[in-house]
């Protein structure tokens, strides 16, 4: 069975790569496309990259007709997404790539985000999209919500340890390192090469991310009670990839198990040997994340390293895992490419 698939929002970064993704699903046909800033140009003409693809010209989204699709990627702006969303169709599909509907509390999500929310009722009905931990409300969901890239590295570093009590849930220091393409693609001073490249700087220090709130809702629920990180994240001079740093205190070599054994099944999450480390290079374009888990010098302490694509495992190829298991479909297909080296 083929099934018919919106995207909008595709003249971003995370809609292009939405498109590079389904291009290789044999069960998948993009049908409509919007983009308003780019309404009536040809994809071709937006990210030469996808010339080789027959793909539908780009839209409003108000002018899209809904009517022959099964499921719709939504990777809009936050505070957009809630609004396009909620005047939908309610018997379409969707997967929304934006932060709108993450945070399941309506009052945490105008802490995080300032603004009350315009669409309770589908904020009400969305299920959290970290695939791995959330697969069976997946597949009856209507509504999936994305997770944040830096939230999806720094969970599947941590989740795992939390549940099963290895490390101290007080002494939890999260140290990110996020590529550019992380931050989208319009036109911002700090994100043009003179005023990036060359270096690199911490942002949203001080516990003011908003990917905080996620890490607060999921941690606080497996543990039980309230679990704050202490969260930092700098912004790298590197077009694609996050890796976490996060230091625990634990005994490293049980740590190590609980991930090995947590994962041991997952097709995309891969569990290194202990003592050895993952870089960003080796994931580069891919639906994979690499962990790692190795001893400090100071006896019961541990360091773990996790590395994505945010465009890919933490965005995209998320997104698209998903609405696989919306559709019926197995969850990996599309999604087994490699990584692209060097």
């Amino acid at each position: 069975m083929t099934h018919n698939i919106a995207i909008l929002g595709a003249s971003g970064y995370t809609g292009a790569e939405l498109v590079r993704l389904i291009a290789t699903h044999p069960n998948m046909r993009i049908t409509a496309m919007g983009a308003n800033s780019k309404a009536g140009q040809a994809m071709a003409d937006v990210f030469p990259h996808l010339r080789h693809l027959d793909l539908p010209v780009l839209q409003k989204i108000e002018e899209i007709d809904f009517s022959g699709v099964d499921l719709c990627f939504c990777a809009l702006p936050h505070a957009t997404s809630q609004e396009v969303i909620r005047d939908l169709p309610k018997s379409l599909k969707i997967v929304d790539l934006s932060a709108d509907f993450r945070l399941r509390d309506p009052a945490e999500y105008k802490r995080w985000y300032g603004n009350d929310h315009a669409a309770l009722d589908c904020q009400a009905e969305a299920v959290y999209g970290l695939t791995e931990f959330y697969r069976d409300e997946i597949r009856a969901a209507r509504l999936v919500a994305g997770t944040g890239c830096n939230a999806a590295t720094g969970q599947y570093a941590l989740r795992p340890l939390i549940a099963e009590g290895v490390i101290d849930l007080d002494d939890i220091i999260l140290d990110l390192k996020c590529a550019v393409s992380g931050a989208g693609r319009s036109l911002k001073e700090n994100l043009l090469h003179a005023e990036l490249s060359e270096g690199y700087h911490a942002y949203s220090v001080g516990g003011v991310h908003r990917h905080l709130g996620e890490f607060d809702q999921e941690f606080s629920a497996i543990a039980g009670r309230p679990v704050q990180v202490q969260f930092t994240p700098h912004l790298i001079p590197a077009n694609r990839g996050i890796l976490a740093t996060v230091y625990v205190k634990g005994d490293a070599a049980r740590i190590h198990d609980v991930l090995a054994r947590a994962y041991a099944s997952e097709p995309f999450l891969q569990v290194l040997p202990f003592g050895q480390h993952p870089s960003t290079r080796h994931i580069r374009g891919s639906n994979f994340c690499h962990i790692g888990v190795v001893a400090d010098r100071r006896e019961g302490r541990a360091i773990v390293i996790a590395a994505l694509d945010n465009l890919t495992k933490g965005s995209s190829g998320q997104a698209l895992q998903n609405a696989n298991l919306m559709l019926g479909e197995n969850e990996t297909t599309g999604l087994m490419l490699a990584p692209c080296f060097p």
